[in-house]
């Protein structure tokens, strides 16, 4: 089992940037893909970007496209998401997690993180 811890969620105005990490421990997760999932108030837990193994492919959800960016670590046993232009949309909890498939769909993920929240103001 791996431990996923995420970090620098916090309060950003409209068109800022933070940058969102995701510590593991307990195990290596050079082979599994990671994934940034995001939960805003009242609504379901979706899909924000993923990247593979070895970081050579990255995948985004529509409405972040062009604006975040995923990376990944693996010396550092870490995740990254760098999220520029921000919204008040992109309010949420964001939630780092660990699959073995390439794969973007929630189910297909069966190690999470806390969560971090992320706010943004108008």
């Amino acid at each position: 089992q791996v431990q996923l811890v995420e970090s620098g969620g916090g309060l950003a105005q409209s068109g800022g940037s933070l940058r969102l990490s995701c510590a593991a421990s307990g195990r290596t997760i050079s082979g599994d893909t990671m994934g940034w999932f995001r939960q805003a108030p009242g609504k379901e837990r979706v899909f924000v970007a993923a990247i593979s193994m070895n970081g050579g492919r990255t995948y985004y959800a529509d409405s972040v496209k062009g604006r975040f960016t995923i990376s990944r670590d693996n010396a550092k046993n870490t995740v990254y998401l760098q999220m520029n232009s921000l919204k008040p949309e992109d309010t949420a909890v964001y939630y780092c997690a660990a699959s073995p498939y390439l794969s973007t769909a929630l189910p297909r993920y069966d190690n999470w993180g806390q969560g971090t929240q992320v706010t943004v103001s108008s």
